[in-house]
């Protein structure tokens, strides 16, 4: 039907409204409203747009690493009020996507993934996630920080080598913390293996890899 008054629109410089209306078997209270139901999508739309281009600014200024979450509290942050499911809705229909450790590392289907057992990590969504990423989870037992040393370790590391700082707000703690993580500790960050010697964990990633490959 909307093909229908589209053509009334276009042509009603050359045709009465009345007229092609009758023609076409169209009410004209109908396409009236329609007429107004437009403009009303014209606006929505063009808001749409300029929301787009604010979000668009804020995932480059994040290294293209923000999802909907950063970027809605970003948005907030900065006195913009919109929903969380609007922010979701634009983003997803222009393709702008969050960076996840898994589009980075690509771990192999099967791959365990240990945590402890805090509700971010027990949560429906988060488990939905690593069914579909083909991933196993493991929680350490409760009361027992030794199952889960190598995070522990990690986060200690984390505290000690990035300073007990203040930062101004969360955005920019996000992104001093991705940077250390990603920037220095993955890729720059030397530390002794048994056997190679000191090497950064990308290095000891790839060398392991190469191994199974083997």
């Amino acid at each position: 039907m909307s093909e229908l008054y589209r053509l009334i629109y276009a042509e009603k410089a050359n045709h009465p409204v009345v007229l092609l209306c009758r023609v076409l078997k169209v009410a004209r209270s109908s396409y009236y409203a329609w007429r107004g139901g437009e403009a009303a999508r014209r606006e929505r739309q063009a808001a749409d747009d300029a929301l787009a281009h604010e979000i668009t600014v804020l995932h480059i200024a994040s290294r293209h690493t923000y999802g909907v979450p950063s970027i809605h509290a970003e948005l907030r942050r900065l006195g913009r009020r919109v929903n969380r499911k609007r922010v979701a809705r634009v983003m997803r229909e222009r393709d702008i996507r969050g960076v996840m450790a898994h589009g980075r590392g690509g771990p192999e289907p099967g791959c365990v993934i240990h945590s402890d057992r805090g509700s971010e990590y027990t949560s429906a969504q988060f488990r939905e996630r690593i069914g579909k990423f083909g991933l196993r989870q493991s929680c350490g037992r409760t009361g027992s920080c030794f199952d889960n040393a190598a995070a522990e370790s990690f986060w200690a590391l984390l505290e000690e080598e990035s300073g007990a700082r203040t930062w101004p707000d969360r955005a920019t703690a996000r992104a001093e913390v991705f940077t250390f993580i990603e920037t220095f500790y993955n890729r720059r960050r030397l530390r002794k293996h048994k056997t190679f010697g000191y090497l950064t964990p990308a290095d000891t990633r790839q060398r392991h890899q190469h191994a199974l490959a083997a």
